[in-house]
Formats: structure tokens, sequence, C-alpha cells
């Protein structure tokens, strides 16, 4: 009888005109930074490209892949899980490259996920006040979406980028299903992960939004994005009534 698959994890940082702090993320991991890191181009200008080709050749360890396009975080995440599967890594811990995430917590999420590694290791996020207010707001809304398509309260916070994901589980459900590769990406890939039955674990995380931060958020169109995608998963939530229910109340 074979033992359990080696716990392999790496990083992976999704970037998009975050050339001016995506090394400063990667420091900020500590002893987590000492990690593998895959960095995901999601089809950057010239001078990010630049910084991301300087950091690739200057920092051991660090992966570079690009997209000749823009695609969408959620295309970017998953090309950087797909190259971690390539590398032979069965964990990838998500970072977004603007550094809102207290990046301290890195090693204990990595840590959660090498005693669970069933399970997907995500982010509660904490606020400040830097939190713009119409920001909070839509997370609001996508986390009551969330409660509605789960019928449960089992997935306090859909879109924090802050998680341990399990590379072959993670693969498993985007080839299954059309996920969303942009803005949706964060909350579909956690619902359907909790559909097919994935542990899904939260730790707190304090989230600070950078003053010169940059936001690629475009409130009319990935709004519409952001509904459609619930509008599905409100469907397949119909489709799975009976189980979904049953599950809520044990």
């Amino acid at each position: 009888m074979s033992g359990a698959p080696e716990y392999r994890p790496c990083v992976i940082i999704p970037v998009y005109e975050h050339g001016a702090t995506v090394g400063s993320v990667i420091g900020g991991l500590g002893a987590a930074g000492e990690l593998p890191v895959i960095l995901v181009d999601d089809g950057s200008g010239a001078g990010t490209k630049r910084s991301l080709a300087r950091l690739a050749a200057e920092r051991p360890g660090v992966t570079l892949v690009t997209h000749a396009r823009n695609r969408g975080k959620g295309a970017a995440v998953l090309r950087g899980i797909e190259t971690a599967r390539g590398l032979g890594f069965s964990h990838a811990l998500q970072v977004d490259a603007d550094g809102q995430h207290d990046l301290s917590r890195a090693l204990f999420f990595l840590e959660r996920a090498a005693a669970r590694p069933e399970a997907v290791v995500c982010g509660l996020p904490r606020f400040d006040t830097s939190a713009p207010a119409l920001r909070r707001r839509g997370r609001e809304i996508s986390n009551t979406w969330g409660k509605i398509v789960t019928l449960s309260d089992s997935l306090p916070d859909l879109l924090c980028g802050f998680r341990v994901y399990p590379v072959e589980t993670t693969l498993e459900a985007a080839r299954r299903h059309p996920i969303d590769k942009r803005m949706g990406f964060d909350a579909e890939i956690l619902v359907r992960l909790y559909w097919k039955n994935i542990p899904i674990i939260f730790y707190p995380v304090n989230v600070t939004y950078p003053r010169d931060g940059i936001s690629h958020y475009r409130v009319v169109r990935d709004n519409l994005r952001i509904s459609l995608m619930f509008a599905r998963l409100f469907l397949g939530m119909l489709c799975r009534f009976p189980s979904l229910l049953a599950r809520g109340k044990k």
C-alpha cells in the first residue's frame, strides 16, 4: 500500500502591471519566499516585463511564465497551477502581487496545508480603515451569494486572494466546468470545490489597501461578469439542492 503523496509546495503570484511591488511581495514572504515562486505575467506592458525578467534572472527558484495578452486573474492563477503541476508541486500558495495581504502569514498557511493536504486553506480577511467602502460592500454581496449557492455558512469569504490550493484537485475542478477566468475566479473555484466535498478551511489574514495601489477592477464589466457567474452557480445549486441541503443539516 503506497503512502500519501509527497507535500511539495510552491508560491504563485499572478502579475498584471505590478512590476513596482512584486519584488517586495516575494521579499515579504520571509521563509516562505525561499520556496520556488512562479510568476505569471498576464500580458503586462514593457516596463513590468523588464522588472519580471530581472527578478527571474536574479532570484534563484523563480519561474516566469507569460501571457501574450491580458487574459484575466483567473486565467493567470490557473496557468500558474498548471505550471506548478508540470514542475512536480503538490500545492500552491496564491498571493496577490499588490502587497495588500499580511505576508507574514504565508508560512503558517503552508503549515496548515501540510497538516491537511486534501483541503484548500483560505484567508479570512481582516480589513483596516484603508479598505474602500464600495469594495467592502461588493464583498458582502458576493459572500451572501456564497451562502445561497452552497446553502451553508461554510464559506465566510469568497474573494480573498491568499490561499493554498491542492494542485490536482483544483485543476480537476477547472477542467470539469467553465470557470470564470477573470475577477469571478476566486469565488467560483471555491464554490465548485465545496460542491465536490473538498474541505475548505479559513484562517484570518490582515488586509491593507496600499495608498498608491493599482486596481484592475472595472465596476461595470466585472460586476456584470460576476453577476452572470453567480447566476450559473445558482442554477448549479438548484441541481444539487437535495444533497447540499442534507449536507448543510449535518
